[in-house]
């Protein structure tokens, strides 16, 4: 099943962070255009170079950073062991990182950087667009919103935040179910249908989301079917901003950001200048600060003093199978025995091994949003390393 093919319409907009030299003459090119780009259709090499400077593409809100930053220790482990199999086909690690659509892979066990890698033109200081990673971040601002009492609990109606959508089919649907993917709204997220819902409202935020998913007809009872829906977690975000009565980015920063120690500023992409930040998607990052909202997550919400910011069981209930999809959580996609993750589309992704106390995170430029060689070699060459580890202990 897919997991997300986001279609974003990038805006010229004024650069909000210096450009590497070598990337200037690309985005020139990109911002000079003239007219909205279709992201998903931007060349391999475009990507190379916008991905890790969205700032400079489009409406983005800053996610500050701390003073002081959560320490990641260097402690190298040789991974050159390490190997695994694509349709029956041996492969080493070095093979995965030598694709050109790897841009960087981190593990880490406890506080300790066991492996870092950056290719094409990235390193430790690269933002790095995380495309469907941000649902799973707006899941855990869900949860800050709970345990801060703006939120009662995800057994709340939908329309007691939005009551545009009173009278659509949302009406019966609870903040969980839409956490679940498990409205029960009939969207149809064919990709390749010009005519589909995400084709239509994909990128669609605010006022103009709520009422295209207020159109849309009831296919069951919520809760009960799970149907991957781009909408729904933008819904997700406009049900946060409701509720804190905030920016997502500035919750982000104080709740997070800040306090756990990230250790560079980060930026949230916006559906237009100064309007609402895109819950589903688009928080540009580093990848050492990807890992380290896995080991957030894996902590169970926790500061590094042990300060709670979300609820208590806001990470076990996160990770629960959901009555309608065994494989997904509150926006976060489930693996048994084997963890939990966060995914985007190209190739983004924080892998968690709570077993295991290790988080593996990456930044991808794959050839296409989903389902390519590369988004193969990835989901084995990560597990591969995960058991690597365990088994070297």
């Amino acid at each position: 099943m897919s997991r997300l093919v986001f279609v974003l319409l990038i805006l010229v907009w004024a650069p909000a962070q210096a450009a590497e030299p070598a990337d200037g003459e690309v985005l020139a090119r990109l911002a000079a255009s003239g007219e909205q780009t279709e992201l998903l259709f931007w060349s391999q090499e475009d990507r190379r170079v916008g991905f890790r400077n969205m700032p400079s593409l489009g409406p983005v809100r800053l996610i500050e950073n701390g003073d002081s930053p959560f320490p990641l220790d260097s402690a190298p482990v040789d991974l050159g062991g390490v190997s695994y199999e694509v349709e029956g086909e041996s492969f080493r690690l070095g093979d995965y990182l030598a694709d050109p659509a790897h841009m960087g892979l981190i593990v880490v066990r406890g506080s300790e950087i066991l492996f870092e890698d950056y290719s094409g033109g990235n390193s430790e200081e690269s933002v790095w667009i995380s495309f469907s990673v941000a649902k799973s971040v707006t899941s855990m601002l869900v949860g800050a919103a709970i345990r801060d009492g703006f939120i009662e609990s995800v057994d709340e109606p939908v329309v007691n935040y939005l009551p545009r959508l009173r009278g659509s089919g949302y009406g019966q649907a609870s903040i969980g179910n839409v956490l679940n993917m498990a409205s029960g709204v009939r969207w149809n997220e064919d990709y390749a249908d010009p005519a589909s819902d995400v084709a239509n409202a994909g990128a669609a935020n605010g006022v103009a989301l709520a009422g295209y998913l207020s159109t849309l007809p009831v296919g069951a009872d919520p809760g009960e079917v799970f149907n991957y829906n781009t909408g729904e977690t933008n819904l997700v975000g406009e049900i946060l901003r409701a509720a804190i009565g905030n920016n997502a980015a500035t919750y982000l920063t104080h709740k997070i950001w800040r306090p756990f120690g990230m250790e560079y500023d980060a930026w949230w992409s916006l559906d237009e200048a100064g309007g609402g930040e895109l819950g589903g998607c688009c928080i540009s990052a580093t990848l050492r600060d990807y890992a380290r909202l896995g080991l957030f997550a894996m902590g169970g919400g926790r500061l590094r003093d042990g300060t709670p910011v979300l609820p208590d069981n806001w990470m076990a209930d996160s990770t629960r199978p959901s009555e309608g999809y065994g494989g997904y959580g509150y926006l976060w996609w489930l693996f048994g025995d084997q963890g939990y993750a966060a995914f985007g589309i190209f190739g983004q992704l924080i892998r968690i091994f709570p077993d295991d106390d290790l988080v593996i995170a990456a930044h991808g430029n794959a050839e296409a949003a989903v389902d390519t060689e590369f988004h193969a070699h990835q989901d084995a060459a990560v597990q591969a390393i995960r058991d690597y580890l365990v088994s070297s202990r």
